[in-house]
């Protein structure tokens, strides 16, 4: 994870560093079934108080028929 100096606070204690890194989560029943990764996110968390923020990103059709081959 990359961490970064914001010019915004964190809400929970005030701290100025965060880390950035993105998390990949199944939807629905089906790609849960399948491991299929529907849904990116970017999260960014406090180094203080490890408060994580949750930003959703779009993911492209493609990774998921990747993810389906690959495993």
């Amino acid at each position: 994870m990359e961490t970064i100096r914001s010019k915004r606070q964190c809400p929970k204690c005030g701290n100025m560093e965060y880390e950035v890194g993105e998390v990949y989560m199944a939807g629905s029943l089906a790609s849960k079934l399948f491991n299929i990764q529907s849904r990116k996110f970017s999260t960014t968390t406090c180094t203080k108080c490890f408060y994580t923020e949750l930003y959703k990103v779009p993911i492209k059709k493609i990774q998921n028929v990747l993810d389906l081959m690959i495993g």
